[in-house]
């Protein structure tokens, strides 16, 4: 069997559940996370509202961010209650927010700590726990340090490391500045899993079509992408059949849209705002003839009142039928 993992990483303002639910129409098999949430949210917060999800979407995991061991023990519970397949810990997002919180990436920092809060998560819950890092943060960036982190934290029982392939710098770039200016090393990821055979090593950054993700898998267990989804969800439509070996599916662009109409329908009449689901759909029809009017549309006539369905069955008309 297949023991590769495709997977979409948990993108903030972006991977909710309607975002799940949407792409997991383009693919059965490609494994989604949620956005970032913080312990604190769960714990004091409208914890349903942040953890359910359609039964669809396995498999799913949720990513945390966090740095008390028992809050991130209690939140894993959670998760666990809510059935989800694995529980992500953030070592890699750079913010100022977050590192004013004293987690994400600054955490890297303190290996103790991380230690603590993977034992304290993995004691919690029987579900997966994995962690998602960065290859250094600052001047911790050479490669035996890296490797040493890495080999500290497994000694928890850890097994699954998912990698951005860039160090991140936690003064003078903003996030999305450190998602693109420190340089790629994918050869210390596939240095790490040589090192490492038994640890599942997944990369990613900079990953933007199933062909180099094909030539990484070569090299890794796995790969993850994630604005280049957001902005081509399509790109998943391959995915099933060529990552998987499934057998080949062929659905349109238009037969996808219209299969998440009962879904957006039955949103909609829960109170939720067309505007918060339909801008997930705008990155459908990518570089397709009438993709600019089709993306204007959705953008100028969901937030007006009483938007529903037709602004999609409009806006669609602006594809020619041979590109749908």
């Amino acid at each position: 069997m297949n023991s590769h993992r495709f997977c979409i990483a948990p993108m903030l303002d972006c991977t909710d559940r309607h975002e799940r639910y949407f792409l997991r129409l383009i693919s059965k098999r490609a494994r989604l996370y949620t956005e970032m949430i913080h312990c604190g949210a769960l714990i004091h917060g409208d914890r349903d509202a942040f953890l359910r999800y359609h039964p669809s979407e396995h498999p799913l995991a949720i990513q945390l961010g966090g740095s008390d061991p028992e809050q991130l023990a209690l939140c894993s519970r959670f998760a666990e209650e809510y059935a989800y397949d694995e529980v992500n810990l953030n070592l890699g997002c750079p913010s100022d927010r977050v590192q004013a919180g004293q987690f994400g990436a600054c955490l890297m920092k303190d290996p103790g700590r991380v230690v603590e809060c993977i034992r304290a998560m993995r004691e919690a819950c029987a579900i997966e726990v994995t962690v998602k890092c960065r290859i250094g943060v600052d001047d911790f960036d050479d490669y035996a340090w890296f490797a040493h982190f890495i080999e500290t934290l497994a000694q928890t029982g850890c097994q699954t490391f998912i990698i951005h392939a860039r160090k991140a710098w936690l003064k003078g770039l903003s996030p999305k500045q450190n998602r693109s200016i420190p340089p790629l090393c994918y050869d210390r990821v596939f240095q790490l899993k040589q090192d490492f055979p038994h640890l599942k090593i997944i990369i990613n950054g900079g990953i933007n079509s199933i062909t180099q993700a094909q030539q990484l898998l070569s090299f890794t267990d796995g790969v993850m992408l994630g604005r280049e989804v957001y902005s081509n969800p399509f790109l998943l439509a391959e995915v099933d059949q060529l990552i998987y070996g499934e057998a080949a599916v062929s659905r349109t662009r238009k037969d996808i849209l219209e299969s998440f109409y009962p879904y957006l329908e039955e949103q909609l009449a829960q109170g939720t705002k067309l505007s918060a689901i339909s801008r997930h759909l705008v990155g459908l029809f990518h570089q397709q003839p009438g993709a600019r009017h089709y993306r204007r549309y959705i953008s100028e006539n969901a937030f007006k009142p009483g938007a529903g369905l037709n602004v999609l069955r409009q806006a669609l008309s602006y594809i020619p039928d041979s590109h749908c």
